[in-house]
């Protein structure tokens, strides 16, 4: 099976915990970074990835627990072609979700610091959460 067919099986058989955190990024929700979903690269299929970044996300869950050299070969592989790997468990992602996206906009501001600061204050609709601890624009902006 090729990767691209490989990624549309995973998109259709998502995880709870893919599932919830598709939520919290897609179209644009955690201040305005556009994400994707189960993208292949190069041998892989990474489980979110936001292209303008350069941030791969990979929800590790029970069947990671005993593949901690296969996942460090993977993110090895993917940060020679330039990506960031962030890994989160899936039971941080369905208990603690305001705390993995704070932690997901942290990582994204220093990977890809944004040119313009009032681009990334997201609009009430598609801010995730409730106040502005979620907002990347400073103080005064």
């Amino acid at each position: 099976m090729r990767n691209t067919q490989l990624a549309r099986a995973f998109r259709r058989g998502a995880s709870k915990a893919e599932r919830r955190f598709w939520g919290i990024v897609r179209a644009g929700r955690l201040a305005g970074y556009k994400f994707r979903r189960q993208v292949p690269i190069d041998r892989y299929v990474v489980d979110f990835i936001c292209m303008d970044a350069r941030v791969v996300v990979e929800l590790d869950g029970v069947s990671h627990q005993d593949r901690e050299q296969k996942d460090a070969e993977r993110t090895a592989v993917l940060e020679r072609l330039g990506y960031l790997v962030i890994r989160f468990a899936n039971n941080d992602v369905i208990e603690n979700a305001d705390g993995v996206a704070v932690s997901l906009l942290e990582t994204l501001a220093l990977a890809r610091p944004r040119q313009s600061r009032s681009v990334c204050k997201p609009s009430p609709s598609h801010a995730f959460g409730a106040g502005p601890s979620l907002s990347l624009a400073g103080e005064g902006s």
